[in-house]
């Protein structure tokens, strides 16, 4: 079984020493440079983009800076906006749903370690996705751990570290988040 094929099965895999895996991500890497460098109104933006998520982003707005690892492994709904400074580290699925807005400085990181040393100085990874439901608000400087779901209409508040799954229709907040209280 290959890297790449353990990294999608969720398995423990090492992404260093995988030509393929390393290639992908230098191809997405010098996608996101060329994306960051061009003027904002500059109308190949969205072929770019396009490019890096390897989909149509007719409905989307991603504001520069912003990194994907492999890109093709984050996928928008409609009406979405991506403020500034936003990393997606997609070694598993990220999936943001539709009318969702996320604040500047936002991380959504599908790679775990292990807590063992040795393990963790081998190299090991393990991929777990992501999964942000319909009219979701990410405030600023937010963190979204490996295998996280947050419910519709839910609200992250700014500088949170999500953990868990969050459930639909909650504001979450804190380090690590937790819930503050349900919206009407």
């Amino acid at each position: 079984m290959t890297e790449k094929e353990k990294m999608e099965q969720g398995r423990w895999y090492d992404a260093n020493y995988d030509i393929d895996l390393v290639k992908q991500r230098m191809h997405s890497y010098d996608l996101c440079f060329e994306y960051n460098q061009l003027k904002p109104s500059d109308p190949r933006k969205k072929d770019v983009l396009n490019l890096i998520l390897n989909a149509s982003c007719e409905h989307i707005e991603v504001l520069s800076p912003v990194t994907f690892d492999y890109g093709k492994n984050t996928t928008f709904g409609e009406n979405v906006f991506v403020n500034i400074n936003c990393y997606f580290m997609d070694g598993a699925k990220i999936t943001i749903g539709n009318n969702c807005f996320i604040g500047p400085s936002c991380g959504f990181y599908t790679a775990n370690h292990p807590l063992d040393p040795d393990k963790r100085n081998q190299g090991f990874e393990q991929a777990l996705p992501i999964k942000v439901k319909d009219n979701c608000w990410i405030g600023a400087n937010v963190s979204i751990m490996p295998g996280v779901t947050i419910g519709e209409n839910s609200v992250i508040a700014a500088g949170a570290v999500v953990t868990k799954d969050v459930p639909d229709n909650c504001l979450v907040a804190g380090v690590p988040a937790k819930i503050i209280k349900f919206i009407e």
